[in-house]
């Protein structure tokens, strides 16, 4: 079982997203997620998903990619630093990932079937991690973050934007 991180674990930044994460076993959540998750977006039609609801505002497809983004980003340095990775890992620029992209051109059905499959990716990492692993810590850019406290952020940041998405494009 994954145990909440302290919060020496993250930076006072990403507080907000630990906080999001539900009470119970993270593991089962995040399975729970990937199937709500997908089911919430592959239902989508191609107008609600190139949606937007301002001026430079991204669209649901550019939103769910992002997620998409992070969500990989944040088991790689789980995988790296559960392997005993020293080196720092850099820190990625969130809008230059988007425009550099190819979600505007790809159909929401097809983002969220990536989602669900990195989410099944993700939750290999994380369910077959040691104990010792799950407190290891690592170094990105000018912080130090813990195994387990990647695994929060995963949910969190997922909390997070589905928030905003009901919100703002709902």
């Amino acid at each position: 079982m994954i145990s909440k991180p302290q919060p020496d674990e993250y930076t006072e930044y990403q507080s907000r997203y630990v906080k999001l994460v539900p009470n119970g076993p993270v593991l089962e959540i995040l399975d729970y997620l990937k199937e709500s998750t997908y089911n919430f977006f592959a239902r989508m039609s191609a107008d609600q998903a190139n949606f937007s609801y301002g001026e430079g505002k991204w669209t649901l497809k550019q939103v769910l990619g992002h997620m998409i983004d992070t969500e990989r980003v944040f088991s790689y340095r789980a995988f790296c630093f559960a392997h005993g990775e020293k080196q720092t890992l850099t820190g990625f620029d969130q809008e230059e990932y988007i425009q550099n992209s190819t979600y505007d051109t790809r159909s929401i059905q097809n983002l969220a079937e990536e989602f669900k499959t990195l989410r099944q990716n993700s939750i290999y990492i994380y369910s077959n991690l040691s104990e010792g692993q799950q407190l290891t810590r690592g170094k990105v850019a000018d912080y130090e973050i813990s195994v387990r406290a990647l695994v929060y952020l995963t949910i969190g940041h997922e909390v997070y934007h589905l928030n905003l998405v009901k919100e703002r494009y709902i």
